[in-house]
């Protein structure tokens, strides 16, 4: 299970994009409500989600879990006691944490970057606390995938699918799309 989560403010193309990518390479994607069951992104496009925060249950079954960025979305999902409770539970179990734009900011509060390379959008660099910053799209560092923001969404969707499945998959899903030609 690979869960999303939305929380008011989020940017739509960094949230949606690895959804659909992931979906089409047949992996089994929620999207989880932080600020309700219905939350509106950053370019005021509404979203209803499969569940809220709330109902979720970190178990074997999860794959990975993705914070897109925006704001104030990420400053949202930063401030959900329960998704940082998630987010530690993942952490220690080794799960996959994808974060892309000023989100990866989370991850940098956490100490979860510490001695792990990183990418984000620009500005939001401090906040990668202890990482070796990159400036490249999408980084892989171990369990951490983080990219630069939305310019950079099919390219974050393709790098979790190649994770959660294999480079194969990806690449096909990628074909399928004719993203890239």
């Amino acid at each position: 299970m690979i869960y999303v989560f939305l929380a008011d403010g989020f940017e739509e193309l960094e949230a949606l994009a690895p959804v659909d990518i992931l979906r089409r390479g047949n992996r089994d994607v929620v999207t989880v409500g932080v600020t309700g069951k219905t939350v509106t992104g950053s370019h005021n496009v509404p979203v209803v989600c499969d569940m809220t925060v709330d109902e979720i249950k970190i178990d074997g079954s999860v794959q990975a879990i993705i914070l897109p960025g925006g704001m104030p979305g990420t400053l949202n999902l930063e401030k959900s006691g329960i998704l940082q409770k998630i987010i530690d539970e993942c952490s220690k179990a080794g799960r996959l944490i994808c974060a892309i734009c000023a989100a990866p900011s989370i991850l940098g509060h956490k100490g979860l970057l510490n001695g792990k390379e990183a990418t984000c959008y620009t500005g939001f660099e401090k906040d990668l606390e202890g990482a070796t910053v990159k400036s490249q799209p999408v980084v892989r560092d171990g369990n951490i995938i983080t990219a630069f923001g939305a310019g950079a969404a099919f390219q974050f969707g393709f790098e979790i699918l190649s994770a959660v499945s294999d480079r194969e998959t990806a690449e096909k899903t990628r074909k399928a799309m004719r993203f890239g030609e």
